[in-house]
């Protein structure tokens, strides 16, 4: 009587836990099937993005220095934090990260052939940008503007503020930094159904890249725990191991 109240307790445990962990292991299957059989270039859209245009190397460029000196002239500036080069609109621009006294980081845009600050990038050259990115031309659907007012499940989450969001037909929209100009992300409709699926796995609802929740940390725990009961439902009920316990029990008996 015992051991069937034993087995009956195994058996109805192991279901319920098996019915309860798994809604959720079918979802990790089917967002590993997904991540697993899509291309991760495809997903990034690279297929739709033209290539790297680089900087020419023979033009006369300035001192940083010259740059560096206009900014203090204005502004305080006790350390640089990024400095580099880069392309907008086909035009070369240093680009100077640099830590202001009160702690804040601010970004300076120059012209590397003259010098000149450049202001934040317009509307209409947030378009040109966008469409001079992209391998095959599309139509332009709507032009955004982002401040610092996005939540934790936007596709441009933890990314560079403020910034331009120039979406085009078939749903591909490219982001990029209002002050740079340069593209921080690019997301398409297969990256979008990535995101979900990877909420859905990570089970992080708030801002999705958390793996160390405790929600997650509980069903794995509860999933490690459905499955020893399994194994161990299999050895309390197989005839097979019942016969050969009582064969060796016998056995050692004699």
């Amino acid at each position: 009587m015992k051991r069937l109240n034993y087995k009956h307790f195994i058996r109805k445990s192991h279901r319920y836990l098996g019915i309860f962990i798994g809604i959720q292991f079918l979802l990790w299957t089917l967002g590993g099937l997904y991540f697993s059989w899509t291309n991760i270039n495809e997903i990034r859209g690279e297929d739709l993005m033209s290539e790297h245009h680089a900087i020419r190397a023979d033009q006369n460029f300035i001192s940083p220095k010259i740059v560096i000196d206009e900014i203090k002239q204005s502004k305080t500036v006790p350390e640089i934090t990024k400095f580099q080069i880069i392309e907008i609109l086909g035009e070369p621009f240093y680009e100077i990260k640099y830590e202001s006294a009160d702690k804040k980081t601010e970004t300076v845009v120059a012209g590397a052939l003259d010098g000149k600050i450049r202001p934040p990038i317009s509307k209409d050259e947030a378009e040109k940008i966008a469409v001079h990115a992209l391998k095959k031309p599309l139509n332009i659907r709507q032009t955004d503007y982002l401040t610092e007012n996005l939540g934790g499940h936007h596709e441009y989450r933890e990314r560079p503020l403020p910034a331009w969001a120039v979406t085009f037909d078939g749903g591909p929209t490219i982001y990029l930094s209002a002050q740079t100009g340069q593209i921080g992300a690019f997301r398409t409709n297969k990256w979008r159904l990535f995101d979900f699926l990877w909420m859905l796995h990570t089970m992080d609802f708030d801002g999705r890249d958390n793996i160390n929740n405790y929600l997650l940390r509980g069903f794995s725990i509860l999933g490690v725990i459905t499955i020893l009961s399994g194994f161990l439902l299999f050895f309390v009920s197989s005839k097979f191991l019942k016969k050969l316990f009582f064969k060796k029990r016998a056995e050692s008996a004699d």
